[in-house]
């Protein structure tokens, strides 16, 4: 009976914490979408790297985030649809365009890359159950950062938006 007790216990604690979010993550709620996530890993990844990628970018006068209002004023319903599609662009086109040939900076472009590819996995699984929705604000913002980043040759738009993560970060912790 008491072995019985004890189990349960000991379940019971085990699944509360793996609902918790573990070190250093924090719960972010994009529409009905939650994702348990560290931005101080991410942060601090692209911060280590952030001037050595500004720096490889030429042109400083267009913005592929940041174009008129492309995060601004995003409905609460539609904030999971345009993330779930910024995380398959960052891991499908950005990520994999960004090589340099320093060896740092490279991995640290690859920690941020696997945080992004599990983050959009696990937005993917909402995003599948139906819950995310893409309305057509959301759809039309996410058009003008693909034209704004098509817009430019390949390895360039790959180093702005990847140097304009602080752009997406930031309206991530707003939007929490």
């Amino acid at each position: 009976m008491k072995g019985s007790h004890l189990f349960l216990c000991l379940l019971s604690v085990s699944c509360w914490l793996n609902l918790m979010p573990t070190a250093g993550h924090k719960i972010f709620h994009f529409g009905p979408c939650r994702v348990s996530m560290s931005m101080t890993e991410i942060r601090s990844g692209f911060t280590a790297i952030k001037a050595n990628i500004q720096a490889r970018d030429p042109i400083r006068t267009l913005s592929i985030l940041s174009y008129p209002h492309s995060l601004h004023k995003v409905k609460s319903s539609d904030r999971c649809c345009i993330i779930h599609h910024l995380f398959n662009f960052y891991v499908d086109k950005v990520f994999k365009h960004c090589k340099t040939e320093d060896s740092y900076v490279n991995r640290k472009i690859s920690s941020i890359a696997n945080s992004f590819l599990s983050l959009k996995r696990k937005l993917g699984q909402c995003h599948e159950q139906k819950r995310c929705t893409c309305g057509q604000e959301s759809t039309e913002k996410f058009k003008q950062i693909l034209a704004n980043y098509e817009g430019l040759n390949v390895t360039s738009a790959a180093i702005k938006s990847l140097g304009e993560l602080d752009i997406l970060l930031d309206w991530m912790e707003k939007s929490r």
